[in-house]
Order: structure tokens, then sequence, then C-alpha cells
């Protein structure tokens, strides 16, 4: 049963699409690797097992550990040396541990890759295709982030409509249909993000809503490749500032 945080994330729930069975094995070992990171068994600058004992310790072939290896790097998380192995570059905030299941970690990361591309072309579109109406419509939204930051809220609800206001802007029904899909996903990885970052409010939500402001700003002024830059600037620090804390 899933419990609820001070600060309003759900706890061990994520959204399942395939069953906990139906996840890749990858998955479990990036997700155990990224446990003994952040529990410092390994330390920063600390290499880690070979390949073939991560296999062993796992249960699982070299290529399926490889595949995690690579995910880890990806994230930013290990850097790899030909012939010396890998060794950890970086170690997430103990708070992490707080907001998510381990190994739900591999399909947020893979969650912020997807917006990343499909939402800077739906702000690329909505900045060509948005009317009077949906510029009201996107300053509505905007508008609203910025309650939730004086109120201190979580603001997941407004963080979300923001960007589904955005799809809807760009005049292709697809683009709000597939956020819209996405929902659960999408707002999950927010609450970490947005949980996370109450933490430290006086840094990271005016980080966070000068990003959006970019964004907004963009679309006003039908900047189409400055707001495509800023939506994949923004997502790309968001999943950064989840797992570098």
């Amino acid at each position: 049963m899933s419990s609820r945080s001070d600060t309003g994330v759900v706890q061990g729930t994520f959204p399942d699409r395939q069953g906990r069975q139906g996840q890749k094995l990858s998955d479990h070992v990036y997700g155990d690797i990224i446990d003994r990171i952040i529990k410092d068994e390994y330390g920063e600058g600390q290499r880690l097992p070979s390949e073939e004992k991560l296999a062993q310790m796992h249960g699982v072939s070299r290529p399926i550990v490889r595949e995690a290896l690579a995910r880890l790097r990806e994230d930013g998380l290990i850097r790899s040396h030909r012939g010396a192995g890998s060794f950890v570059r970086l170690r997430p905030s103990r708070a992490m541990l707080d907001f998510a299941p381990l190994d739900s970690l591999a399909d947020i990361q893979r969650c912020f890759e997807f917006r990343m591309a499909v939402e800077a072309e739906s702000a690329r579109l909505a900045a060509l295709n948005a009317t009077a109406e949906d510029r009201e419509a996107l300053a509505a939204a905007f508008a609203l982030l910025e309650q939730r930051i004086r109120e201190n809220a979580l603001g997941v609800d407004a963080d979300y409509g923001f960007h589904l206001a955005i799809a809807h802007a760009t005049h292709n029904r697809f683009f709000a249909e597939t956020l819209a899909s996405l929902e659960a996903t999408i707002t999950y990885g927010q609450r970490l993000a947005r949980g996370l970052g109450l933490r430290r409010p006086t840094h990271h939500l005016p980080e966070v809503q000068e990003e959006h402001r970019r964004i907004h700003d963009c679309l006003q002024r039908g900047d189409a490749e400055g707001a495509a830059r800023a939506m994949r600037e923004h997502l790309g620090n968001s999943r950064r500032r989840v797992f570098e804390g």
C-alpha cells in the first residue's frame, strides 16, 4: 500500500504498464547499483565490481550488466575507461530513497528522455501555431505555477497543466493525447523532482520557474526555436536535479 510524504509525494508506487514481472532485468541491476551508490557501498571515485562479478551477484548475463552500466553512464552516474572498468562519478541524494522505489528510476529516466524529444517539438509548434486564446491559456497556466510557488505547494497540477497547455497550443491533437496517456508517469516524475526541490525551496523553485518563464516568453513572442531549446533545457535540468540533488 502506498503512503504519502509531508510534501505530498506518493511513496512506493509507480505507474505499472507491464507489471514488475515484465520489467527488464537490466533495470533491476541498474536500480541495485544506484542503491549501493546512494548508500555509499560504492563511493564516488570508486571502481565498480567487474562485469563478470556484477553478473554473478545479480544472477544475470554480462550483456544484461552492460545494458545497466550503459544507462548509468548516460545518466552521468558512472564513467568507464577501456581496460580499467567503471567508476562512480556522482552520488545521487539519499533523499531520493524517500520519494521513489529504486526499480522505478530507469523508467523515470526514460520518461524524461521521451519528453525531451516530444515536448521540444510540441513547444516549437505551439510557438508557431498558438492563437490569441492559446496565449491567454498559457499565461493563465504560468500564473498558476507562480501561485503554487507563493503557496510553497508541490504544484504538480500546475506543472502538468502548463505542459498540457503547450501541447494543446500545437493544434495537433496527438501531442495533447500523448501527454494525457502518460499523465500518471509524467506526474510521478514531476512529484519526484518537485518533492526533492521543496527540500531547498529558495534555490530549486525559483530556478525551475525561471526555466518555465523562458519557455512561456518564447511561446508568447512566437520564437519557435527558442521555445524548443528552452523546453529541452528545462527537461534536461529536471532530470539532472532528480539524480544530482
